[in-house]
C-alpha cells in the first residue's frame, strides 16, 4: 500500500526516519562525531537494503525497501528508549575516565529493541505489499 506512493514521498519518509534516529542519538549521547557516524551508517544500511531487496528470489522494489527501512529505523529508535538511563550513566562515567570491566543491563533493555524492530518490521512488511 505505501510502496505505491511516489518515490519522492518515500524518500522523504526515509529521510524523516533517519533524521529522527540521528536527532535521538545526538540528544542521547551528545557526541557530534558519533551522530555523524550513525547518519552515515543509516544511509549505508538504506542503500544496502535496497540492493539486497533487489537480489532476492522474488525481488523487492526500491519503494518497498524504503518503506521497510523507515519502519525498522523508527522501531529501533523506539526500542532504544528503555535503555536510555543506563547508557547515559555509562557514557557519563566514560567521559570522566571511569572504565569498567563489565557493563550490566537489564534483560528488558536488551529485549526492547529486538521486539520493537520486529514489530515495526512486520508492520512495514504488511504496509509495503
Amino acid at each position: 500500500m505505501l510502496a505505491r506512493l511516489p518515490l519522492p514521498y518515500l524518500l522523504l519518509m526515509a529521510g524523516v526516519a533517519t533524521f529522527i534516529f540521528c536527532l535521538y542519538m545526538d540528544r542521547w549521547l551528545k557526541i557530534p562525531k558519533v551522530t555523524a557516524m550513525f547518519f552515515v551508517i543509516s544511509v549505508g544500511c538504506c542503500i544496502g537494503m535496497i540492493i539486497v531487496g533487489g537480489l532476492q528470489y522474488r525481488p523487492w522494489s526500491p519503494e518497498q525497501m524504503l518503506v521497510e527501512y523507515s519502519f525498522t529505523l523508527i522501531g529501533l529508535t523506539i526500542g532504544l528508549i528503555p535503555s536510555r538511563k543506563p547508557v547515559l550513566k555509562y557514557c557519563e562515567e566514560w567521559r570522566r575516565g571511569v572504565r569498567r570491566e563489565k557493563y550490566e543491563y537489564s534483560k528488558w533493555c536488551a529485549m526492547a529493541p529486538v521486539v520493537s524492530v520486529t514489530i515495526m518490521g512486520f508492520l512495514g512488511f504488511i504496509l509495503a505489499t
